[in-house]
């Protein structure tokens, strides 16, 4: 039988959009690396250095170790592990992860006390002061630090002292803030801490780098009944990434080595040269949007570096747009989701794809492709106003 399929063929996209970003050509080549077993004494080493590694990037001397999972597993990890029938989930929400977040812990049979506020804006602390009051006994509280589908980053210190002050951890989605911003877990009382390394690690996507406190692995060991999950049991799970090194799952080695690979570049960078490098960045991508006179809706102190929010003009077919940059350009920027669906763009800045060379591309191709749908520009406006801005900063790509 002949095979029909060949090689495998994918076309080269520059990833502008809210993640997976491009991955650094480094951490390509440490995935290529032959496979060890992982119960090898050689990929313990690795692990090893994979958990210190993520204790200097979560600014925490917590326990790190990896979910085998996306993002999203990390999250459901999380409230598998520390949520039993019947507890109350106090759940901080202003985007769709937060929803997602939501609908998770509904499953689990947990009672869940949504904390809704404006989308595209920073949630105001006063919300979760008056649901604490309102559920004595609260167990969990939940945020997000940086929301994808809003671009809003989220301030969380104040978050956790109330989530403490009413006896209750505290969980926090990091997986867009991770190596992008200022990320201080034992500093601001984070209990569990969950990410991907896919955005601003510039890595595979598929894993869950976590940080989770003392007090939080207590709840688990100390729970009245077994996670309803055997696989996102966190406590098996640091079995595994213990000093025993406890048979639990099979580990994605390759994927693995390229985490291993990308933290490594992220601390050879520097981590507050890799934020102002986020920074800078973003300052320009905005200044050239601005000139085209396209409208940024989060208030610029609540923005988020990594991925900034766009309003899509009346009139204006997103996904027509979105489609041709794509073709055209092959650019690939994120539509909008849950309540922003069709009438916002995202464009994301993380990690490898985080270079001002990117920023003038994205913006060259808005500057030939909005004419064509009906959006008027001034042709090189948003080009020279990221340029004028990027000159201002010193930018160094790894």
């Amino acid at each position: 039988m002949t095979n029909e399929f060949g090689p495998l063929s994918v076309p080269r996209r520059l990833l502008m959009g809210p993640g997976p970003t491009d991955v650094h050509p480094r951490v390509l080549r440490a995935m290529s690396t032959p496979i060890t077993g992982y119960l090898d004494s050689a990929y313990f080493e690795i692990l090893d250095e994979v958990a210190e590694m993520l204790r200097i990037v979560y600014e925490t001397r917590a326990t790190t170790m990896v979910v085998a999972a996306s993002g999203s597993g990390g999250m459901e990890a999380g409230l598998n592990s520390f949520i039993e029938p019947g507890d109350t989930v106090v759940m901080c929400s202003y985007g769709h992860f937060c929803e997602r977040m939501i609908l998770m812990a509904e499953r689990l049979g947990a009672n869940v006390v949504p904390v809704r506020s404006e989308w595209g804006r920073a949630m105001d602390p006063q919300l979760l002061v008056d649901a604490l009051a309102a559920n004595p006994g609260t167990k969990l509280v939940t945020a997000i630090h940086a929301e994808t589908s809003t671009g809003v980053l989220q301030p969380l210190p104040e978050l956790s002292r109330l989530a403490h002050d009413a006896g209750a951890l505290f969980m926090a989605d990091m997986v867009t803030s991770l190596s992008g911003c200022e990320v201080r877990v034992d500093e601001w009382g984070v209990d569990y801490a969950y990410s991907g390394p896919q955005k601003c690690l510039a890595g595979p996507p598929g894993l869950s780098p976590v940080a989770v406190s003392e007090r939080a692995l207590e709840t688990v060991r100390t729970r009245k009944t077994l996670p309803s999950s055997w696989y996102l049991d966190l406590d098996l799970i640091d079995q595994y990434w213990g000093p025993d090194h406890v048979h639990h799952h099979t580990s994605p080695v390759s994927m693995m080595f390229g985490l291993r690979e990308a933290l490594a570049m992220a601390l050879e960078e520097g981590l507050p040269t890799r934020f102002q490098r986020h920074a800078s960045t973003a300052s320009a991508l905005r200044a050239g949007l601005t000139a085209l006179g396209l409208e940024l809706p989060v208030p610029a102190a609540e923005r988020l570096n990594q991925l900034t929010l766009i309003q899509v003009p009346d009139g204006i077919d997103d996904n027509a747009v979105r489609q041709q940059v794509l073709d055209d350009y092959s650019i690939e920027i994120g539509r909008g989701l849950g309540e922003f669906r069709g009438n916002k763009w995202r464009i994301g800045l993380m990690g490898h794809s985080c270079q001002p060379g990117n920023v003038l591309a994205v913006l060259s191709a808005l500057e030939k492709v909005l004419p064509a749908h009906g959006y008027e520009v001034g042709v090189g406006a948003g080009v020279a106003a990221a340029s004028a801005e990027l000159a201002k900063h010193d930018i160094r790509v790894p």
